[in-house]
């Protein structure tokens, strides 16, 4: 059936390094994947929340559903990620670390299922920023310059 993206968390690249990428599953209610699969969905402000053997998505907002009615859902409420122990545990150390995160990039359907792409990942300085924008620019007048004299 394949994947289709439904929302991306734009800044996430610009603000940190990403060091590696996990796939996780979504504990949702009815109208709250009828949002998402109407792609009511931001990421903006979201991040991921660890306990000691748990993973919460936070401040993702899911629109609510207009034909829901009364048993509409909360936008902003904690979802629960759904992932094996262990990946958790490692997680667990891994954010344990000075300036390590774990940042949601992407929500997608997969086989009619919801998951997150979230990621460790650790913070950029303003420099890194602007290095980065730095060479962006470069690549493109270059690119440019190339285009011109085909």
């Amino acid at each position: 059936m394949g994947e289709k993206v439904v929302a991306r968390n734009r800044r996430a690249r610009h603000e940190y390094f990403i060091l590696e990428t996990i796939e996780a599953g979504i504990a949702l209610r009815g109208s709250e994947i009828k949002s998402i699969r109407a792609g009511q969905i931001s990421l903006a402000e979201a991040y991921v929340r660890l306990d000691v053997n748990e993973a919460w998505l936070e401040d993702a907002h899911i629109a609510p559903y207009e034909q829901a009615s009364i048993n509409n859902h909360e936008p902003r409420r904690p979802r629960k990620l759904l992932l094996h122990s262990s990946e958790i545990r490692k997680l667990w150390n891994t954010v344990r670390q000075k300036g390590v995160t774990v940042i949601p990039l992407s929500v997608y359907l997969k086989n009619g299922r919801a998951k997150v792409e979230i990621a460790v990942a650790r913070g950029k300085k303003l420099y890194d920023k602007r290095a980065e924008i730095a060479k962006r620019d470069s690549q493109r007048e270059i690119e440019r310059h190339l285009h011109i004299r085909n």
